[in-house]
């Protein structure tokens, strides 16, 4: 198998793929569906299988041939512990990392969103807030509650580690009635996602990749493009001084 074929193998099986040019060399890794956790979904669900991811991304900070993630979301979210577990792993690379939600990053992809350094989100992009749910009989029906409270401290206080956002006003969206049919929660668009500090910036692929490379070059102790432009604008100043 040769380099090109292992590269359209390993989007197809992984949704991941590596990028090379002058500016540095990145992973680029798909959230997409629903994330699988220790049950195996129907073959019909499109799914991000977390025993393929964590191990890919501690691949990616080992392997020294790799300069930076980009980590693309479109995800319903899924299985809890799994999410966390990958969004934990990612916000502990030492890396440059960054993340960019398009079409959606609900549930557990919330916290996905955030675990990368820098977060960036499609203008049509809506993330959605609630708290943990399960379906099927509960049995101890206290100690659940207390698991389930624990288990949503746990998303909170990542949330909040992660992005500028305020426990209190992660709670209120989390809390929210009336916005969503026999639930609570709240659907969060694009704008008001860096509005609330939970998304650093709006932008799309461009904006996205430029942060990268730039955190890249900035990691190897170059100059990035802006550092690059100030410095020739100084020399231009102290040329006409």
């Amino acid at each position: 198998m040769d380099k090109n074929e292992k590269q359209r193998e390993d989007i197809k099986d992984f949704g991941s793929s590596e990028i090379k040019n002058s500016r540095g060399n990145i992973h680029c890794l798909t959230i997409v569906g629903e994330i699988e956790g220790h049950n195996v979904l129907p073959p019909s669900s499109k799914a991000t299988k977390y025993e393929h991811v964590l191990p890919l991304l501690v691949s990616v900070e080992q392997n020294e041939e790799i300069d930076g993630l980009l980590l693309i979301l479109n995800t319903m979210g899924g299985d809890v512990e799994a999410g966390l577990a990958i969004a934990e792993l990612v916000s502990s690379m030492t890396k440059p990392t960054v993340s960019l939600v398009l079409g959606g990053s609900h549930s557990i992809g919330v916290p996905l969103a955030v675990s990368a350094k820098r977060s960036f989100i499609a203008s049509s992009a809506t993330m959605t807030i609630h708290p943990v749910r399960m379906s099927g009989t509960v049995i101890g029906s206290p100690q659940t509650y207390e698991y389930f409270r624990k288990m949503q401290d746990r998303i909170t206080e990542f949330v909040c580690n992660n992005s500028k956002i305020s426990p209190e006003k992660f709670t209120e969206l989390m809390m929210k009635t009336g916005e969503m049919a026999n639930d609570v929660g709240t659907i969060v668009s694009g704008d008001d996602a860096v509005r609330y500090g939970l998304i650093d910036e709006k932008g799309g692929l461009d904006s996205t990749l430029e942060f990268l490379y730039n955190e890249i070059i900035k990691s190897k102790g170059g100059d990035t493009d802006v550092n690059r432009h100030r410095n020739s604008s100084a020399g231009e100043n102290e040329a006409n001084c």
